[in-house]
């Protein structure tokens, strides 16, 4: 098996994005190679069909035990055993690439699997207890009968997958892998928020009761059919999922006993090692903590000083630091607390969403045909959840990616961030990076549906800068807002590092951010929730983004006139996720054709 030095030396031919070339033999043969493992994937993985619209195996759940976790790791040894088979010198360069990127995607993962005891298997960002209802919400839509059926037998099969689940997390802790305390109150939260409300209390609706009943209600069913599945639902509800979730929740209870108050991933087996790994597979690159941590500092400084002259622009004549307090405090720049504030702020969403869309033309070439929506993230998770997301549409065209709104906390929604979020998570953002990537003809699916942090973030924080340039932030604060983030992806470089390599402790995390960033005490703390749990990942952002913004001022310098950003914007997303070394490739090939031209 080639290591990740020798994959990324293996340059190739240099591959151009939308390149036409006919397909030889062996590129048929290569492509049915990788439709025949990435249809045996998606046939093991019911959840994953659903998250793609495929009404399949939608009456069941994932295998999560180790004995399939094995399987799957043995299947991917022997992909990559079968993928050498190929002659390369036959390829053309599209096929070369997707081999370099199923090598890549492949000994990622079988290095993760090296680690998969360190991955904390349930957290407040993610994992089985929010994957169940988040599938069966959003991913399981009811046209009639069968749909129901397959809907009820999921809820029948919510306390086996539960169990399953509490033996995978036991496996773990007996390793001595827990996250810290503090994380199992705020996993504990949404499990037992499934579990209130009817059938299982009289207070409203719990989630999937109201959800079940929604679909149901609008399906084309006889009425003597329709009360029938409800009765069935209740009877899963009140049965299997109760049972289910009241399992997971006894032991989570148990296990927050045994849990410590240290937070860095330093202190889990080879923790330094398994730390490196991180941040070398969210920025595809051979980064170190110590340089991470050195590159946050400068980029902090650098935007401190910027954020300074815009404070001076307003009319603000105190401290950055008093200025911080300012938009922190003054209500002004806040929605209300009410349901009317709510409204507005997914009301504001709507309409920003739709003039950026309208402006597709003037930065991209290939638009996604798919549309994006405004929608407020459901109650039961609010919690836990972040305050904005994105959920891409499903691969049939059913339905529309969705960016999410969290209306939790208000306060912790700053009306002069929600521009920013937007064009991050929806236009020109991760819808318009994910369903490009998805509606890409002629590529494998494994490489439209592949994920590549640093590229998909680094898009979305490129994006907030493009936003900026097509001047669609409308006001000094709208601009601050945009700074404010970016700020928090730089300051993301020092505190990721700081809890992870230098042990930093949550208290001194979270109080460098209060005293870097204008954000809330209280949205500082989930901010460093966040990379407690999910070790270099945030990296990813600062690191992708800074090698766009070289690639595009490298095409800019080398082209002079004939440089066409919407060209640019189309080859960086016109492969799909790639490899920040592989983008590098692919955009001065695409100089040097343009050059030349």
């Amino acid at each position: 098996m080639l290591n990740r030095r020798e994959w990324l030396a293996g340059t190739g031919a240099l591959v151009l994005a939308g390149l036409a070339t006919a397909q030889s033999s062996e590129d048929v043969l290569l492509n049915q190679f990788f439709e025949r493992i990435f249809q045996r994937d998606l046939d093991r993985s019911p959840i994953r069909q659903s998250r793609l619209g495929i009404k399949r195996d939608q009456d069941k759940w994932d295998d999560i035990s180790e004995r399939r976790q094995l399987q799957d790791h043995r299947l991917l040894q022997a992909d990559l055993r079968a993928l050498r088979r190929f002659d390369r010198a036959r390829l053309s360069p599209q096929a070369q690439l997707s081999c370099r990127m199923f090598e890549w995607l492949a000994q990622d993962s079988l290095k993760s699997f090296t680690w998969r005891r360190n991955e904390y298997l349930l957290t407040q960002m993610g994992g089985i207890h929010t994957q169940v209802p988040n599938t069966l919400v959003n991913s399981h839509p009811i046209e009639g009968e069968a749909d129901a059926r397959a809907y009820i037998a999921r809820l029948k099969g919510v306390e086996p997958l539960m169990r399953q689940l509490v033996v995978e997390v036991r496996r773990q802790e007996l390793e001595g892998v827990q996250p810290p305390r503090f994380v199992y109150e705020l996993v504990l939260d949404p499990c037992e928020n499934i579990l209130r409300g009817q059938p299982f209390d009289t207070a409203g609706d719990s989630p999937l009761w109201a959800d079940f009943k929604s679909k149901v209600a609008k399906a084309d069913l006889e009425p003597a059919v329709r009360a029938n599945l409800l009765a069935q639902a209740q009877e899963a509800l009140k049965g299997s999922v109760r049972s289910g979730y009241q399992h997971l929740i006894a032991h989570l209870r148990e296990a927050a006993q045994t849990a410590t108050l240290l937070d860095g991933v330093w202190k889990l087996p080879d923790g330094a090692a398994y730390y490196q790994w991180q941040l070398e597979s969210s920025t595809t690159l051979a980064v170190t903590a110590a340089d991470l941590h050195a590159l946050g500092l400068r980029e902090i400084d650098r935007l401190h000083t910027e954020m300074s002259v815009l404070a001076r622009r307003s009319g603000f004549s105190g401290t950055l630091r008093a200025f911080f307090e300012y938009v922190r405090e003054d209500s002004r720049f806040y929605y209300p607390n009410t349901a009317e504030g709510r409204g507005q702020c997914i009301d504001d969403a709507t309409r920003m969403l739709a003039e950026v869309h309208a402006r597709e033309d003037e930065f991209l070439g290939r638009k996604p045909r798919a549309s994006v929506v405004v929608k407020a993230v459901e109650e039961w998770r609010q919690k836990s959840a972040p305050k904005a997301f994105y959920r891409g549409p499903p691969a049939d065209g059913s339905a529309s990616g969705v960016f999410y709104v969290n209306l939790y906390d208000m306060k912790a929604a700053p009306r002069y961030q929600l521009p920013v979020i937007l064009y991050h998570e929806a236009i020109p953002g991760h819808h318009v990076e994910t369903t490009i990537a998805h509606e890409l003809t002629g590529v494998p699916r494994f490489r439209r549906f592949a994920g590549v942090s640093a590229f998909s973030e680094g898009w979305g924080l490129y994006s907030e800068r493009l936003a900026a340039e097509l001047g669609l932030y409308r006001d000094l604060y709208a601009d601050f807002g945009r700074l404010s983030l970016e700020l928090m992806r730089a300051c993301r470089l020092v505190v990721d590092t700081g809890l992870h390599a230098m042990h930093w402790s949550r208290e001194r995390a979270v109080s460098y951010l209060d005293e870097n960033m204008p954000g809330s005490h209280y949205d500082n703390q989930r901010e460093v929730d966040r990379y407690i749990v999910l070790p270099g990942q945030a990296t990813a952002y600062y690191v992708g983004m800074s090698k766009i913004v070289e690639l595009r001022e490298r095409a800019r310098s080398k082209l002079g006139s004939r440089f066409d950003v919407r060209a640019f914007h189309d080859t960086v997303l016109g492969n799909g996720p790639l490899p920040l070394p592989v983008l590098e490739e692919i955009i001065n090939a695409w100089i040097a054709d343009r050059a030349a031209a």
